[in-house]
């Protein structure tokens, strides 16, 4: 019996060039396909496959091939534009329904960019759906790469060698190290898709109007001004040339190679640009164009059909309706976007998602003498999102800090795990606008989020990303990161030569929680002297983390105009992080920068701000930064008594009659059997008796997030307050730890007035083992404990409810590499 055709198992994939290219099931229309894929391949690689030489294939072939039932056997096939360029296929043995024989193909001219992984990934997905459990491949000795492709996937292996051929027989149950593989590899793919759109040799500007003040004659402008390291070519149908540079009808008139399309014409005919493109060889497209998702329906099915022809034809693409893109790297000098300007060199990476509000952003990013690496206006964000920059950005060597500006999140789940890598490495500072309704803007190819946003602050918190209230934020958090160090502690000394401005500084920091040290007033006289000795001595006083250095001129007679270039030679040293409040200037000012040699702040400048209280409350974001990198990664602790495998069977057996999208309340007699399988003893009668603390634990299935856990005090005035801390699951050992102590009311747990603690390792061992079962069980639509009596003897489950539904698909951190 044939199954349905299974649309989920198309994809969008990277390839390990940066390309691109779409995965399907193959169909039994594309036998004039296959013989032309099969008639391009070498002898070599059809030996390889067949185990002999095979010049054609015949019709009993292709026939055998594309015949698939999409159960007992399937196959994928990966196109590039019109053509096939790899197939992959498995094949059920007769009297073992879980094991089956794989095989794969890949045209010569596209082998080495990374199509095998990629496929064995995705086959593995679409057999493990199907009730499969282990691949059998057999591999002639020399075909070192195909051995190569399976021994690196990462999946428990064994290899015999039978009468000149290799067999490996892979387990196809995800392990830790084959999930390390595929993230590995996506982070590679993603990067070096983005290094291909920040890094071309030659742009094209299409749509380069003669009109001044037109959306295609201002990139053109600001590619030539900018003094772009390549070739610019304009595209116009008419005319000779534009601003004084030759002009060509089509991009496929140009007589060289174009690496990158800035797309500036009428969104009804993107589509022919892009074919165009496609037929040249561009890499990568950046769609100034608006008319797409922003104008409703059917502006989204115009985006839809742009980037599925962008992705199909092997290219990436920025925007539509975006701003543009730059890299002011001095070998690429890339300047294509609609700014009038462009902020010099700098240790910035910056994402923004709002081509109106990037304007804005690159203006005052440059009035602060703040320098970027590359800038990234994504518009609708229908293809390249933060999430590729963020894998870009970890391995730039030129980018010290993140930040981003975000009306929507695509991926959530994923935007979390490579946040949390990358901010061990470079802090991120994020801006979230919608805070009130957790919308999309019109236009995004992106869900709402249905979490709280107060959730969210704390699922990005979780992360490590530093999340401001607003853009002036984001740049006053920005300027520490860029140029200073990170403190190793919270622990603040203040110098100033006005009470009144140390004194509001003071209060601003014991507000934030800081650690403030004995104040030092230095008086309305001091001189760069007595600067030079205050700073030195809190720079060398071990209990002195940072410093918050304030400067005004007096109200009467002048100032020692050598103040900054003292404060400026002992941060130098690059010890400990100073900000300054001076002469009330914002930014970096000339007076305490450490000049670049292209006259733009290096290392070791000290940022300035307006008011006190701005220096502080960008010093305690990033003390707070800091004190998350400098806590353990934390482990997955190994947890006795789960029973995964029977848990699994449960939820299938009681999901098993009901419609699917049906939720199904479990009774408490089963979710105490379900939570029996994690070790989770639940009393045998429900009621509040016991004494101790009442707690509650929540594990929810969010859309977007994938397995979110949620944990507070279980009373009326915590639920008032909404005092619930979050995190995603499962939690490592330290999030347990930390999600008990966030919560406001936690002093109750931990002995208030007197009383005695709560057994903080039972509570700590119970949210592990409830989170661990949300993120094995995406079926779990709702798990709620409450109340959970703790005490000094520990935690004891006493209500349970329980609520299943079918997940909509495999969760994307678990699934296959693709772009979503």
């Amino acid at each position: 019996m044939t199954e349905r055709y299974p649309d989920q198992w198309e994809a969008d994939v990277v390839l390990s060039d940066g390309g691109t290219a779409h995965l399907r099931p193959i169909r039994t229309e594309d036998a004039d396909l296959l013989r032309d894929f099969y008639e391009r391949l070498s002898p070599e690689s059809i030996y390889y496959r067949f185990f002999s030489p095979r010049p054609r294939l015949s019709d009993r072939d292709v026939e055998h091939f594309t015949g698939v039932d999409h159960d007992r056997r399937a196959a994928l096939i990966a196109t590039i534009g019109e053509e096939m360029v790899a197939v992959v296929r498995y094949d059920r043995a007769g009297d073992r329904p879980e094991t089956a024989e794989v095989a794969f193909l890949v045209e010569d001219a596209h082998q080495g960019r990374g199509l095998g992984p990629v496929l064995l990934e995705h086959i593995a997905a679409a057999a493990r759906e199907r009730g499969v459990r282990r691949f059998v491949a057999s591999v002639l000795p020399d075909n070192r790469r195909m051995t190569r492709v399976f021994r690196e996937a990462g999946y428990r292996a064994e290899q015999r060698f039978e009468e000149g051929v290799i067999e490996l027989v892979l387990d196809l149950e995800p392990t830790d190290t084959s999930l390390e593989v595929m993230t590995a590899r996506e982070h590679r793919a993603e990067s070096r898709s983005i290094q291909r759109l920040l890094f071309p040799r030659s742009v094209a500007v299409i749509g380069a109007s003669r009109a001044e003040h037109s959306v295609g004659r201002t990139v053109l402008r600001n590619l030539l001004s900018g003094d772009f390291s390549g070739p610019v070519f304009p595209v116009h149908p008419t005319a000779v040339a534009v601003a004084g540079v030759r002009a060509y009808p089509s991009v496929l008139e140009v007589p060289d190679d174009v690496d990158l399309a800035v797309v500036a014409v009428r969104a009804d005919v993107v589509h022919e640009v892009v074919e165009e493109c496609a037929s040249k060889g561009v890499r990568g497209l950046v769609v100034v164009s608006s008319g797409f998702g922003e104008i409703g329906d059917d502006g989204r099915t115009r985006q839809e059909e742009l980037v599925r022809l962008a992705r199909a034809y092997g290219m990436r693409v920025v925007g539509p309706n975006c701003l543009g893109i730059a890299n002011t790297d001095a070998d690429v000098r890339l300047n294509a976007t609609l700014a009038p300007t462009m902020p010099g060199r700098g240790p910035v990476g910056f994402f923004s998602q709002s081509g109106a509000l990037g304007i804005a952003i690159l203006q005052r990013t440059a009035e602060r003498g703040l320098g970027l690496s590359t800038f990234v206006s994504a518009g609708n964000r229908a293809d390249v999102s933060g999430n590729d920059l963020m894998q870009y950005w970890e391995e730039d060597p030129a980018t010290k800090a993140v930040l981003l500006y975000l009306e929507s999140l695509g991926n959530p789940r994923k935007f979390a795990r490579l946040a949390r890598r990358l901010g061990r490495r470079k802090p991120i500072v994020a801006v979230k606008s919608g805070r009130s309704t957790q919308g999309v803007p019109l236009g995004h190819a992106a869900r709402a989020l249905t979490l709280p946003d107060h959730a969210v602050s704390a699922l990005f918190e979780q992360a490590g990303v530093i999340r401001v209230e607003d853009l002036s934020e984001l740049f006053d958090v920005a300027q520490v990161l860029a140029y200073q160090p990170l403190p190793a502690g919270d622990r603040v000394a203040i110098i100033d030569n006005s009470n009144s401005l140390g004194l509001l500084a003071q209060d601003e920091a014991v507000a934030l929680g800081l650690d403030v040290r004995p104040r030092l007033d230095l008086g309305p006289r001091a001189g760069a002297g007595d600067y030079e000795a205050a700073l030195a001595s809190a720079l060398e006083d071990e209990t002195v983390d940072a410093v918050v250095a304030l400067f005004t001129p007096p109200t009467i007679g002048g100032y020692d105009v050598r103040v900054p270039e003292r404060i400026l030679r002992l941060a130098a040293r690059g010890e400990k992080p100073i900000v300054a409040t001076y002469l009330g200037r914002e930014g970096m000012p000339a007076d305490l920068r450490v000049t670049g040699p292209d006259g733009m702040p290096a290392e070791g400048s000290v940022p300035s701000y307006p008011s006190p209280e701005d220096a502080v409350r960008a010093l305690a974001y990033v003390i707070r930064y800091a004190r998350w990198r400098q806590r353990p990664a934390g482990r997955m602790p190994e947890l006795g008594g789960v029973d995964r495998d029977r848990a699994r069977a449960l939820v299938a057996d009681w999901l098993a009659e009901a419609d699917a999208d049906a939720v199904v309340e479990g009774s408490r007699e089963q979710a105490a059997e379900l939570l029996a399988c994690y070790g989770i003893d639940v009393a045998a009668a429900e009621g509040e008796g016991g004494g101790g603390v009442p707690t509650r634990i929540v594990i929810r299935e969010d859309h977007s997030f994938g397995a979110v856990i949620a944990f507070g005090i279980a009373d009326e005035i915590a639920a008032l307050l909404d005092d619930r801390a979050y995190r995603l699951s499962p939690l490592a050992d330290v999030d347990a730890a930390e999600m008990i102590r966030a919560i406001r009311t936690a002093p109750l747990l931990l002995g208030h007035r007197g009383a005695e603690p709560v057994n903080l390792a039972a509570l700590e061992d119970l949210l592990l083992r409830a989170s661990r079962l949300g993120y094995d069980l995406p079926e779990v639509a709702r798990l709620e404990l409450s109340p959970v009596m703790a005490d000094a003897s520990g935690a004891t489950v006493r209500r349970v409810t329980l609520s299943l539904a079918r997940p909509p698909g495999p969760r994307p951190e678990l699934g296959p590499r693709r772009l979503s």
